[in-house]
């Protein structure tokens, strides 16, 4: 890794991996010389784990670098000792990662040969096996976004109307481009929405496929029909029919960009349970308490929301939506999936709502 990436600092931690900002030490194939990209670091200690990493790498892969509006993978290494690091070939994934996978139980491809060079005879895995485990990761090099993530780069800067529909064009945008590659994220968020400074204003980025899932076939043209059953995502942005525990579609992620649209055009925020930072998102309002919208639609699809928002709490506020994005908006909370647009019918709506002429 050194003579290719130097790490710089850390910029991010989640429950899976660490994310660095690094450099291009040399020009090559790998990039060039001093440029900044974004290294993440994930620790394959668990079948669980090692499942997410390859839906995410297979995912960013499918993605390449092709759109701008979607985070661009430029390299993958391996990990399998403490200094021991080997680039992955496009295309493939690591057996042994696979291997793990399917069948429910970390697999060392050095320790599985030194078990076969036995004679079949048992043993305990040595100190240098165990540190050849637990050093076992996938390193993601990817394009590193100087603006935060888009809680922080809305949050800290004063509403504008022109932004925020900026931000909307592009993420339909990138819907468009992800569901016609068959790629349902599953799990949109602010937090998983990064953003990249430049003089004609915020590019944002979608980032974070580690709860993606690639299904077969293009979503370009009718609503994809293959039902997905793992309860996934977060809760203030979770369609209802995932809160049910129903079977869903790609239409789930329609929902989840429907309350991000309605959260940044009225600069709607809640603070989750004890944490004192702002979180971009819609809700429900009950008495003291706030609920997801896709919890109330749950438990009654024929709520009827109020967008605009009658009561706002914080100053100052953009103008509110146009007519045309209110009705857009509405149709992209539908509690039933089918009620909602397709990627590609968002993009166009989007477009025709901001820019009418």
């Amino acid at each position: 890794m050194d003579k290719v990436y130097t790490l710089q600092r850390e910029v991010g931690r989640g429950s899976y991996g660490v994310v660095f900002e690094g450099r291009v030490t040399e020009t090559g194939w790998w990039g060039r010389r001093g440029d900044t990209v974004a290294i993440k670091r994930l620790p394959c200690c668990s079948p669980e784990s090692i499942e997410l990493y390859l839906q995410e790498l297979w995912a960013m892969r499918s993605t390449a670098r092709n759109h701008p509006n979607v985070i661009a993978l430029y390299n993958c290494f391996m990990q399998t000792g403490p200094k021991t690091l080997q680039p992955l070939k496009s295309g493939k994934l690591p057996l042994d990662l696979v291997e793990s996978a399917l069948k429910g139980r970390v697999v060392d491809k050095d320790s599985k040969s030194q078990r076969m060079n036995t004679s079949r005879s048992r043993r305990r895995l040595t100190s240098t096996e165990e540190m050849s485990r637990r050093c076992f990761a996938l390193w993601l090099v990817m394009e590193y976004c100087d603006g935060g993530d888009l809680n922080h780069y809305m949050l800290s800067r004063c509403p504008d109307a022109q932004r925020n529909h900026q931000v909307i064009q592009q993420l339909s945008s990138a819907m468009a481009f992800l569901h016609g590659l068959g790629i349902v994220h599953r799990d949109l968020k602010p937090d998983n929405v990064l953003v990249c400074l430049t003089k004609t204003g915020p590019v944002v980025k979608v980032a974070d496929f580690g709860l993606s899932k690639m299904v077969e076939g293009p979503m370009d043209g009718d609503r994809s029909r293959l039902a997905l059953s793992s309860t996934c995502g977060s809760d203030f942005y979770m369609a209802p029919e995932v809160w049910a525990g129903r079977s869903y579609t790609a239409q789930a992620d329609i929902f989840s960009l429907g309350v991000l649209f309605w959260a940044v055009l009225e600069r709607i925020t809640f603070l989750e349970d004890g944490s004192n930072q702002e979180q971009l998102g819609a809700y429900v309002e009950r008495g003291r308490w706030i609920t997801p919208l896709g919890e109330a639609l749950c438990q009654n699809p024929a709520l009827q929301l109020v967008i605009p928002m009658r009561a706002r709490r914080a100053q100052p506020l953009p103008p509110p939506p146009s007519p045309a994005l209110c009705s857009l908006l509405l149709d992209m909370l539908a509690s039933d999936p089918d009620a909602r647009p397709t990627a590609l019918q968002l993009e166009e709506r989007v477009r025709q709502a901001i820019d009418p002429h």
